[in-house]
This record gives structure tokens, sequence and C-alpha cells, in this order.
């Protein structure tokens, strides 16, 4: 059996039934907002985040209406990000499709995130899910002020690791971390358990989001060599920042001179791919993936052997391992 098929196996029926229940929440009486519900529906990536709420709602009890309105919440808010996310980057396009701003502009797309929220909002206060709320009120708060935290160390180039972690627990982790312990908490779970299962999500998002970062620095299938996206937008990850840390000070003011004034400039941005590579980025940032990675795990092993346990350790490795 495939990773895929061991993470999905345990939650196969919730998830068959999650679909039209989220579907249901997203009705309107405003036809645009219809196709473009209906657009961003078709068009839906793996719902890890749902699949992440269920399986922690069944590790700690019996799933109920409250684990689907946790999930829908979850997927409302993560849904409004990544089209607000698309706006605020330009970006035309998203898992191979046209984004919102691309076929709507941008005006409407920010509605329609706005939308979203506030849909996530309604549904939660009606359901009386307040404390489901104020836990995906607080990621919310921490994504905003890890994205503009982000912005700001771009400017400056001053990022250290500390600064970068606190980033990313912000940015991707505070969202997993959001989805273990909403799940947890729609099944009445006890505070140690709520606890055990925040910081499971808390180090699979670190986990996942060092991973994405060292897509920067592989090999492109489509391209043949390594995007270095990040450093086009002046982003100072993991690899990057421990590279910088292993040479002298004149290396160092060099590269960060070439990030400053050359990040558009192709074989400027290869150049520091090749310096992040030959000063020990890529393997310090697998090392500290690996151990976030062990650190998810270990929030887990309190639990009894079980099915959706296994489930939840596999998407830990299908993290560290996954190409995309």
């Amino acid at each position: 059996m495939s990773d895929t098929a061991l993470i999905k196996a345990p939650i196969k029926e919730e998830m068959k039934k999650f679909e039209p229940f989220f579907k249901e929440q997203l009705k309107s009486k405003i036809p645009l907002l219809d196709i473009i519900t209906n657009y961003v529906l078709r068009r839906k990536g793996k719902q890890m985040r749902p699949m992440l709420v269920f399986l922690s709602a069944k590790l700690n009890g019996e799933i109920t209406e409250a684990s689907y309105i946790a999930s829908t919440l979850i997927e409302l808010l993560h849904t409004a990000t990544l089209i607000h996310d698309d706006v605020v980057d330009e970006t035309y396009q998203r898992r191979g499709f046209f984004s919102i701003n691309a076929l709507w502009k941008s005006k409407i797309a920010v509605l329609v995130g706005d939308f979203f929220l506030s849909k996530g909002l309604s549904l939660s206060l009606a359901t009386d899910q307040i404390d489901v709320l104020k836990v995906v009120s607080n990621a919310v708060t921490e994504m905003s002020e890890g994205e503009l935290l982000q912005i700001e160390k771009s400017r400056k180039l001053d990022i250290t690791e500390e600064v970068y972690y606190d980033i990313i627990r912000k940015k991707t982790a505070t969202l997993i971390a959001a989805c273990t312990k909403a799940g947890a908490l729609s099944v009445n779970a006890s505070q140690e358990r709520l606890q055990n299962m925040a910081e499971f999500g808390e180090n699979l998002g670190i986990a996942f989001q060092i991973r994405d970062d060292l897509f920067d620095f592989e090999q492109n299938g489509l391209i043949g060599k390594p995007t270095g996206n990040d450093i086009k937008e002046k982003k100072l990850t993991i690899p990057l920042i421990h590279a910088l840390q292993n040479t002298d000070s004149k290396q160092r003011k060099k590269i960060l001179k070439m990030i400053r004034r050359h990040h558009k400039n192709e074989k400027k941005v290869q150049e520091i791919i090749a310096f992040v590579k030959a000063n020990g980025g890529i393997e310090y940032a697998n090392t500290q993936m690996e151990q976030y990675a062990q650190k998810a795990k270990e929030s887990l092993s309190s639990y009894d052997d079980s099915e959706v346990k296994t489930a939840l350790l596999t998407m830990v490795d299908y993290t560290l391992k996954r190409k995309k």
C-alpha cells in the first residue's frame, strides 16, 4: 500500500462525507460567488489539513459533527489564505491552474478570500464551536505575523536561524498544529492529549516547511536546475542561513551583496545555490528536518498502536520524502 493510501485508509469514509459538507457551507445567492467557489472546489489539493483534523480526532475518540465543523473551519481558513497569498505575491498559477486573481482580478480575489474567512467564523459561531474558533483565530494571527516578519527580514537580510524558526512556526507550523489540536478538541480530549497533538502538529509543520525550502536547491525536472525562487524573492531559508554562518565574513558579505543586488540574475542565483551546497547548507537542513520529524513522532509515543497512529506516523515520513 502506498503512503497516501495508508494515510487515508482510516478516514476514507469521513473524507467522502466531508466534501459535500464543505461544499454546503459555501452556498451563496450571488451567482459570481458560486462560480468562483465551484472553481476552487474543482482544483482542491491533497486536503492534508482536513485529513489531519480527522486523524487527530479519531486517535483521541469517536468522530462527531464537531470534527466535520473543525475540518471545514480549517479548510475555509487555509483556502482564504492561499487566495490572499496569490494576490500579495502576484501569483497567477497554483497547482497548474489559474489563480483566482488571474481569472477575476485582485479585488474580487480579496473579497472571495474574505468570504471564505467569514463563512468559517459564521459556521463556528452558529454551531457554538468557540474553543475551535479560538485555536483557529490564534493561527490566523500568527500566520499574518509570520508573513510580515519574513517581509521585514527580506528587506534587511539580517535573518538568524532563531528568527527563521520563528517565521516558519508562525507561517506554516501554527496552522498544522491548529489542525491536530482542533481534531482532538472536537472529541473532548484531555489537556494532556491536546498538548500532545499540538506538539505533533507544530513539529510536523516545521519539518514540512524545511522540506519546502529545500525544493529551491534541488534540480527541477522541467528546467534541469534548481529554481532558487526564495533567493529571487530575497527570502533567507535554513540552507542559506547555515551556509552563511559556515563561511568567513568576506564571503558572507559577498553573498549577501549578490542577494541584495542580483537576486533576479539567474546566473548569480545559481552561484548562490552552489555556495550553499559547498558550505553544508543542504546537509544541515536535512538533519534539522529529520530532527523535527522525530520530535513529531515522539509526541505520539503514549498512544497505543493503531491504524490511525500508523497513518499519522506515515504522514511524517511522507512529508520528508515528498517531491512537491
